[in-house]
């Protein structure tokens, strides 16, 4: 089994290295220090496991996740943090709580090479979902293209747009690719700053300049930029109440 460790902090890879040696069958491809280590790492050496920490700078460990979780399988490697580890458990997926025992890290390894004899995928969207605290919204969004990785703040998004079954994210006159549903967008941003004004978008009212009526109950929203987005009637409703 092919692994890669993904930790920020040295002296807990260190450790991770030392318990593995232990393991039977297990080769260490990779020692990244951050997120954006592991994606490229991912994308080049396609390790069978990560050994993914949570709580790191830039990108986090559920934002890898998202990135890369269809195509390797992960045991995540945390601290305490009761969201996270209730959404584990709900989702089935192993995770090593620091500290841990050379004997748990094997217990996960074991589980891990089920899961991967099994052909067992993770369940993304919907553990990212579970492991954010009630009322918490996305602050950013993490979209892999190739090898690279763009972050983007929620605030810099003008608009979300549905194409087939990816979501382009507008930001300063350009769109970045993710795939993903509207509706699994809509269901993270913040309401009072994003609406859904159309099956096909969702508007960050901020960059709204004004709203024109061009057709018996058809709307269209104006963007500062100068671009027009449809409005369909139950957005145009929506957009009223945010904007009462």
């Amino acid at each position: 089994m092919k692994v890669a460790i993904v930790d920020d902090e040295e002296l807990a890879r260190k450790l991770l290295r030392e318990y593995l040696a232990d393991c039977e069958d297990v080769q260490i491809v990779a020692e990244c220090a951050n997120g954006f280590e592991a994606v490229k790492v991912v994308t080049d050496l396609k390790p069978d496991l990560l050994l993914l920490d949570i709580q790191m700078p830039r990108l986090d460990g559920f934002e890898v996740l998202e990135l890369v979780g269809r195509e390797v399988n992960v045991v995540f490697v945390t601290a305490y943090d009761q969201y996270a580890l209730r959404a584990f458990d709900v989702h089935a997926v192993d995770y090593l709580l620091k500290p841990f025992s050379p004997e748990r890290l094997r217990e996960a390894i074991n589980r891990a090479r089920s899961r991967l004899e099994a052909k067992q995928a993770l369940p993304v969207a919907e553990l990212s979902a579970a492991a954010r605290p009630p009322g918490a919204h996305l602050e950013r969004v993490a979209i892999r293209d190739g090898a690279n990785v763009h972050v983007i703040p929620v605030t810099h998004i003008d608009y979300v747009e549905a194409q087939d079954d990816y979501v382009s994210f507008h930001s300063a006159g350009k769109g970045f690719l993710k795939q993903q549903t509207l509706a699994d967008v809509e269901s993270v941003l913040d309401p009072s700053q994003f609406v859904r004004i159309h099956r096909s978008y969702i508007l960050n009212i901020d960059r709204l300049a004004r709203l024109e009526l061009y057709a018996k109950d058809s709307h269209a929203a104006i963007l500062r930029d100068g671009t027009r987005l449809p409005v369909s009637r139950s957005g145009y409703a929506r957009l009223n109440a945010v904007l009462k």
